[in-house]
């Protein structure tokens, strides 16, 4: 018996989606594993890690062609699973530059944006951003304030960005703002000058992560940078349901570590004579876990073949970032809880995977956000203002 997958889950993946899972698990337990704490400790992480990224397949697997594998969604939610098992930081770095980057570019970006970026991102020579969030417009960026003005055949770009992840090592920043024609997204060089980047410190989570806010001051660009054929928040939230999907994903490997962890120590950790693993309370503990693991896993599995039949909708994923998320932060607290003191250190992962977790639950959408997503497919009355 598998003790962590205990209704072997993984047998209802494909073969090649298995086989790509194994493969990510591979190399990040070899090549990852053994630095993240250090990253986590140190409050950065080195960027040339997405050259084997890239190497691995991963940078924006799920897209096709421009040097990207073409996966299935699967394949690709398993990958983010894997990732996160090691840290949320890892998957957020792939998320962000395949779900979000490399996807507003290839399906609303020019062909020579896709010629230019997309090829070089899918190998990690070039890391992408994307600018949408704003310090007074996370939930609600249709009030964006960043605005880009024509002057002659070019754009004026001025605004701020803020809680942006890789935007201080992106060579190329998606950038959404507010037109005379409504919300226009742009594929902005940062060596532009007027665009800055500048690293937010201080973070108590994701820790293995660069976040930054991004300055546009009178960044000025051709016209052949605005993305041509979408126009107002249908071209960002397109984005932001990719990489919600992968969120959906990542914490399910997050999970799955906290219950690994909280298992070996408890069938070793002794009190009154005996592990700590042969109390009910801590039985009782573990088969909640399991089970909560367990369900996340069929919630993606489920979630994947929608994507892949081309069924899924927003409030699908919405569900499943919802309800993934949240029993994920569960089992990460309770594991912390279990290994007592040493719960608190990075010698092990469960409180590292439990702040993690806390950013993850409001980032791409916070949990009220998915509720009345949820809440207005179920009634079909909107309830967000």
């Amino acid at each position: 018996m598998n003790r962590t997958d205990f209704l072997e889950t993984d047998a209802l993946l494909d073969e090649e989606d298995r086989a790509i899972g194994e493969a990510v698990r591979s190399y990040a337990n070899a090549e990852l594993a053994p630095h993240v704490a250090e990253w986590y400790e140190s409050g950065t992480i080195p960027i040339d890690i997405a050259i084997g990224l890239g190497k691995l397949g991963v940078l924006g697997m799920h897209l096709e062609g421009y040097g990207c594998a073409g996966t299935t969604a699967t394949a690709y939610g398993v990958a983010c699973r894997e990732l996160e098992a090691i840290d949320s930081g890892l998957r957020s770095l792939v998320s962000v530059q395949g779900s979000l980057a490399m996807f507003a570019i290839h399906r609303w970006g020019t062909e020579e944006h896709r010629q230019e970026w997309l090829p070089r991102m899918a190998a990690g020579e070039a890391i992408g951003c994307f600018g949408l969030t704003e310090a007074d417009a996370g939930s609600d960026p249709g009030s964006m304030r960043t605005h880009a003005r024509r002057d002659g055949d070019d754009w004026i770009l001025s605004g701020s960005k803020m809680w942006i992840t890789n935007g201080t090592v992106a060579h190329v920043a998606v950038v959404w703002a507010q037109t005379d024609d409504g919300i226009r997204g742009f594929a902005v060089p940062t060596d532009t000058p007027g665009f800055s980047a500048h690293e937010i410190h201080r973070k108590l989570s994701l820790r293995a992560s660069v976040t930054a806010e991004l300055v546009l001051d009178d960044v000025r660009l051709p016209a052949s940078a605005v993305f041509p054929d979408v126009r107002g928040l249908k071209g960002p939230l397109s984005c932001l349901n990719e990489a919600r999907y992968g969120i959906l994903w990542g914490a399910v490997g997050a999970a799955r570590a906290c219950l690994e962890e909280a298992l070996e120590y408890t069938l070793v950790r002794t009190q009154f004579g005996k592990p700590l693993a042969s109390f009910q309370l801590t039985q009782r503990k573990l088969a909640d876990m399991s089970i909560a693991v367990t369900n996340a896993s069929l919630t993606a599995i489920q979630l994947g073949r929608l994507k892949d039949q081309r069924r899924i909708t927003p409030e699908h994923v919405s569900h499943g970032k919802l309800a993934n998320v949240k029993v994920a932060l569960e089992v990460a607290r309770t594991a912390r809880g279990m290994l007592g003191a040493a719960g608190i250190t990075l010698d092990h992962t469960v409180m590292r995977h439990m702040n993690n977790l806390e950013t993850v639950s409001t980032y791409e959408g916070t949990e009220e956000m998915h509720a009345l997503s949820i809440g207005r497919a179920l009634t079909g009355i909107a309830a967000f203002r």
